[in-house]
């Protein structure tokens, strides 16, 4: 079969690789009908995810149909077309009992870890995948769902949900900023219009993604290349700060900025991966009772918002700006690396 396959930082290619087998009882193999690219991926690529393996087969989002089914597997069927969870759960240890699914103690080479796919086994930029622990890991997709709206429920949309909406607390009436409008910002703008807050505020450098965000959702929008960017926010609440909010980028200053936007009690909910620390003036904080939260999305309210999609309550498709085939993976690549030269969101591999 063909794969996007790890070569060593800055290194990748579409290559032909083995076809995966069943290791497990519990596995299932599934013919990818469609995958994407992540900036985990860019991660990876870039040499920043020292764990993965040279010839490591990447991705951990997709939708697929089922081809083989281990002796364990009761409740799949070859022939079921599926979503997979970017997080893979047992579904028997004390954090997946918990719903803690990102930190399940049984996936395969990296105890404690639920994100294995692409990671620690192939993963899902390929044309099979081998599927642990399937009938805890995978979703049936709904009858006229498309690619387009069940490819973000793998990871991108229950990642800004949970890490965002939900760990940020947002409660009807709040007022919300997202400072970060790409993807995973834009999923959490669009879900947390699901608490009803009275304002959710999108704030980036980029007018076109600012432009986007009203699309998803935001009430207003701030640049935060302007120099009176803080009192803008400040102005459309009532000068106290943001009741929660969520950082979506992953740099410093990001992080910073949502701590100095925050009113007292309220709640920072930080979804972006930071790839070095950040300074915290706990000197300034402690006494603001502001909540920090964090984390790995666990995708354990994926059930839950792919029936709000099916339902057409949340306008997922509207996150798929390209699209390519299988072939074009490369490609594909090129326009998902180069993003604002694009005005890429994600790009649906068929």
């Amino acid at each position: 079969m063909k794969a996007l396959v790890y070569k060593g930082p800055g290194q990748k290619g579409w290559e032909e690789v083995p076809n995966p087998t069943i290791q497990q009882s519990t596995d299932v193999i599934v013919q990818m009908v469609a995958t994407t690219i992540c900036g985990t991926d860019l991660h990876i690529l870039k040499g920043d995810v020292p764990e993965v393996q040279v010839g490591r087969v990447l991705g951990h989002e997709g939708i697929g149909v089922v081809t083989e089914i281990g002796a364990g597997v009761t409740r799949l069927a070859v022939g079921d077309r599926v979503i997979l969870a970017c997080v893979s759960s047992c579904g028997r240890c004390s954090y997946c009992r918990k719903g803690i699914y990102s930190h399940c103690l049984d996936p395969e080479g990296m105890a404690g870890i639920g994100w294995i796919f692409g990671y620690m086994i192939d993963g899902t930029q390929a044309e099979y995948v081998r599927v642990p622990f399937a009938e805890n890991s995978v979703y049936p997709v709904p009858e006229g769902m498309t690619d387009a709206e069940g490819i973000l429920l793998s990871d991108i949309l229950p990642t800004g949900f949970e890490i965002g909406v939900q760990y940020g607390r947002v409660n009807p009436g709040d007022v919300v900023a997202v400072i970060g409008s790409g993807p995973v910002g834009l999923s959490a703008v669009m879900t947390a219009r699901l608490y009803g807050p009275s304002k959710v505020i999108a704030i980036d450098l980029d007018n076109a993604r600012l432009a986007r965000a009203k699309d998803f959702g935001a009430t207003d929008t701030v640049n935060s290349g302007d120099p009176n960017w803080r009192d803008q926010v400040l102005a459309l609440t009532d000068g106290l700060g943001v009741d929660v909010a969520i950082e979506a980028v992953g740099v410093p200053e990001t992080f910073t900025m949502a701590t100095v936007l925050v009113r007292p009690g309220g709640n920072v909910a930080n979804i972006g991966v930071h790839g070095k620390s950040v300074d915290l003036a706990l000197n300034e904080l402690w006494i603001k009772n502001i909540d920090i939260s964090m984390g790995l999305v666990n995708t354990n309210t994926l059930g839950m918002l792919l029936k709000l999609v099916a339902e057409h309550k949340l306008p997922a498709d509207k996150f798929v700006t390209h699209e390519f085939s299988f072939d074009q993976m490369l490609e594909a690549y090129d326009v998902f690396s180069n993003a604002a030269d694009h005005g890429a969101l994600k790009v649906l591999i068929h």
